[in-house]
């Protein structure tokens, strides 16, 4: 067994292997790549900012549309809106998945984040319900980088550092999922906000929500312009040898005997040792964790900001897309602290699952206030909803980034494309669910303020 196996744990690098290259350096230099990871963390960040930066305004840009009959319908046609980004990215984060197994991580964050900036573009120019609708779709459909991103943030760094890679990643999602919102909340209407510097009469008068979709545009051409930096991590060299990265990894793990002398046999014999991403059950509970927290996460971001805006009558807040931003300011803030100072401590102190647990019961308590918030006015109301929504948004990235390492740390490079594929795929439907129906739902709400089965309040 011995003689064997000793030839495997000899690492074998390839010159022109761009992945293999990525290996040497992480042999050579046990540091953090602060400079991976800072693509990893921009890009991440670019790509996450247009997904809820519409919230704030979708309310006011279908109420513009004029298609909704009634104020109460407007959170309905909302929700389909917020849901077509997920939709397109459903139906081919699997096919992207594929490419970057296939040709590299690299091409499919390029396309990615270039398609970002005319779609994104195009959506900020809609003049109807239905070309706003398509441009989501389309911007959805061309976005399968978040999958290939996480796999990429475990390979570029070494085994040590996984967490904070994939902490960077969840924190750059998550940021963006507020800064996005932010943005748009800030600048939506800007004729209307600051007509000294937007004229009426001018672009951003005939397209009130333009200007945040075009600064996020703007910064994800920039992006696009690091992401030639980026090095590649896939190993392209062929043969038999082609997965000793992957056999070394798995003989210096603690495996039983017969199991060793399994994956020699098969590695010798030219066969990669693959086990089904279906049949890989710490894959595929992971996956189902995530999906679950993705709904309600989705949901919260779409439900929050309707009803932030909607008037007192219909049981909102009567708040501004400035308002909205504000408190969606704070909550980045908050959630940025949180996972570059304490995040690592509580999960080396006491673990990934352990904390996700954690975390997803005291979502339960934290949303259960919500109702009780919305009665309140001024100075209590703006302390109490700004505590919640930080809390909140902690506890959602840290459910998120320990069942991001869960996935990565479930499969072997070669797999970690399609099985990202597969988590955004069905990640991205339970998303594209939640806008909707947390829109209807809510519409349903405010119909029923005052009925006297199943009340709104």
């Amino acid at each position: 067994m011995a003689s064997n196996a000793e030839p495997l744990l000899k690492k074998v690098y390839y010159e022109n292997c761009p992945g293999c290259k990525v290996d040497q350096r992480k042999e050579t230099s046990r540091g953090v790549p602060y400079r991976e990871f800072f693509f990893v963390w921009i890009v991440v960040l670019c790509n996450a900012l247009p997904i809820a930066s519409l919230f704030p305004f979708l309310y006011f840009m279908i109420r513009d549309f004029n298609i909704a009959k009634r104020p109460e319908d407007i959170s309905y046609y909302a929700g389909y809106v917020g849901s077509a980004f997920m939709l397109g990215r459903a139906l081919t984060s699997v096919f992207w998945g594929i490419i970057a197994d296939r040709y590299g991580r690299k091409p499919v964050i390029m396309i990615g984040t270039i398609t970002l900036v005319i779609f994104n573009t195009l959506f900020g120019l809609s003049t109807s319900f239905w070309m706003a609708l398509s441009m989501r779709f389309l911007l959805g459909s061309f976005n399968g980088l978040l999958g290939p991103l996480k796999a990429y943030a475990s390979e570029v760094c070494r085994e040590e550092y996984q967490p904070l890679g994939q902490s960077l990643v969840s924190t750059a999602w998550g940021i963006g999922l507020i800064i996005g919102p932010s943005l748009g909340g800030f600048l939506a209407q800007p004729a209307e906000k600051y007509p000294n510097i937007f004229p009426e009469k001018s672009i951003f008068g005939r397209f009130p929500y333009f200007l945040p979709c075009l600064i996020t545009s703007i910064f994800a051409v920039g992006v696009f312009v690091v992401c030639f930096w980026l090095p590649e991590t896939l190993h392209t060299h062929k043969g038999n040898d082609e997965e000793q990265h992957d056999s070394y990894d798995a003989l210096k793990a603690p495996l039983d005997v017969s199991h060793a002398e399994k994956v020699t046999e098969e590695i010798q014999g030219g066969r990669t040792p693959k086990k089904s991403l279906l049949k890989n059950w710490p894959l595929m509970s992971a996956i189902i964790v995530y999906c679950v927290f993705s709904l309600h996460d989705m949901a919260y971001s779409e439900i929050f900001s309707l009803w932030a805006v909607s008037p007192r009558k219909l049981g909102g807040l009567s708040y501004s897309t400035d308002d909205v931003g504000e408190i969606l300011s704070i909550s980045g803030f908050g959630l940025l602290v949180f996972q570059l100072s304490l995040y690592p401590l509580v999960v080396k102190a006491f673990g990934i699952i352990n904390v996700c647990r954690v975390a997803a019961v005291l979502s339960i308590f934290v949303l259960s206030s919500y109702p009780f918030i919305a009665v309140l006015s001024g100075f209590s109301l703006a302390l109490l909803i700004n505590a919640a929504s930080v809390l909140k948004n902690v506890l959602s990235i840290t459910i998120v980034t320990g069942t991001f390492i869960l996935q990565n740390n479930a499969v072997d490079q070669h797999q970690r494309g399609a099985a990202n594929g597969i988590s955004m795929t069905a990640m991205s439907f339970f998303k594209a669910v939640g806008p909707a129906g947390g829109g209807t739902l809510l519409s349903w709400a405010q119909k029923r303020q005052d009925a006297s089965f199943l009340p709104a309040c």
